[in-house]
């Protein structure tokens, strides 16, 4: 049976007919006594949310916070946590020049990084591994995004800029959805040695994953391909960066049978681009379909699948405000190559 707690003024009620149970004749109304009962009310209600909260922890698809990690750790699994994104910084420097450990380069924005450790450059221009200074996906950025040195070193240039892999792997702790999620799959699909759910559940198990797909012997006979997507603020259209997907690779590298032949790829974004003509045309409404019309990207696409024009429709429809659409691009179906996925692209009003 469920618990259901009872509204404050249920509870006034309930302690109100108590009293006057007890007191045949006393006029609560014009009593000190009801604003006591009142008082006991206010704290019974407290103690019946905690209750409540309480009630919802017993079990795994409706807890949260810690004690969905504790639900979680009974089968082995953690939460992720917030991961410092890395990779490599171009120092250009005079052969023979020392960069030490732990100097600080900082980003226009304002994050700021530390190379690992001190190095000797042998390259004009070397290739430096650096670290984000504090753990989450703004860490992230892409290649040729600049970095200032905090304090300068003789003979180096003052600006470093990011390699052609990236800053990558830098994610949020893992949220309450996630992490259930995973719980669920790891309780509703036992761990086999790698069956195909294996290696979607140990994608998912890498900081900052948030979707994947596995694709068994496309590759040939005993391979498997991962493809995955990063879905958050620092990744354009959660496409992963090359650091990412080498850490995936060396993530799943770890868990994978020995014999497995297994390539961790991102999918290639391809843009879907829309011809929209809505009713009423109010900007309001152009920022809900757009909404709208990502959400939906995010639940269908998949690599090598395809766009329902249905869905698209479906999508508009749902904007708050919209009461009728014309549709003409697409005027059928989008499909995608092997290894392509859709991510929202250009809307044009009309």
């Amino acid at each position: 049976m469920p618990f259901n707690r009872p509204t404050l003024q249920e509870v006034r009620d309930r302690i109100a007919a108590d009293i006057e149970s007890r007191q045949p004749g006393l006029q609560l109304r014009y009593s000190p006594t009801k604003i006591l009962g009142q008082v006991n009310a206010d704290e019974f209600h407290i103690v019946y949310g905690w209750l409540d909260s309480l009630s919802r922890q017993y079990f795994p698809y409706t807890a949260d916070g810690e004690y969905l990690e504790q639900h979680a750790s009974w089968w082995g699994i953690a939460r992720n946590p917030a991961v410092a994104a890395t990779g490599k910084a171009i120092f250009t420097a005079p052969i023979g020049t020392v960069i030490p450990a732990a100097t600080m380069l900082r980003r226009a924005d304002g994050i700021e990084y530390q190379t690992v450790a001190e190095i000797i450059t042998t390259l004009a221009d070397q290739p430096v591994d650096v670290v984000a200074s504090v753990a989450g996906s703004a860490g992230n950025a892409a290649e040729g995004v600049q970095l200032s040195m905090v304090s300068p070193i003789a003979g180096v240039q003052t600006v470093a800029v990011v390699d052609e892999d990236g800053l990558g792997s830098g994610a949020e702790a893992e949220t309450d959805a996630s992490l259930a999620k995973r719980l669920t799959a790891r309780v509703q699909q036992p761990p086999q040695g790698g069956a195909r759910h294996d290696y979607l559940n140990w994608a998912l198990s890498m900081s900052g994953v948030t979707r994947a797909w596995v694709y068994p012997g496309e590759l040939g006979i005993g391979t498997v391909s991962v493809r995955f997507m990063m879905d958050d603020d620092t990744h354009a259209n959660g496409i992963p960066l090359p650091a990412d997907v080498d850490a995936l690779q060396a993530w799943i590298d770890e868990r994978r049978p020995v014999t497995a032949d297994v390539t961790v790829v991102a999918p290639v974004a391809v843009p879907l681009d829309l011809t929209i003509h809505p009713v009423p045309d109010t900007p309001t409404i152009r920022s809900a379909i757009e909404q709208q019309i990502a959400d939906m990207i995010y639940r269908d696409a998949v690599p090598g699948g395809s766009i329902l024009v249905s869905r698209i429709r479906e999508a508009v429809s749902l904007a708050t405000g919209e009461s009728d659409n014309v549709i003409t691009v697409p005027a059928a179906n989008v499909n995608h190559a092997t290894g392509e996925i859709a991510v929202p692209g250009v809307i044009t009003w009309t």
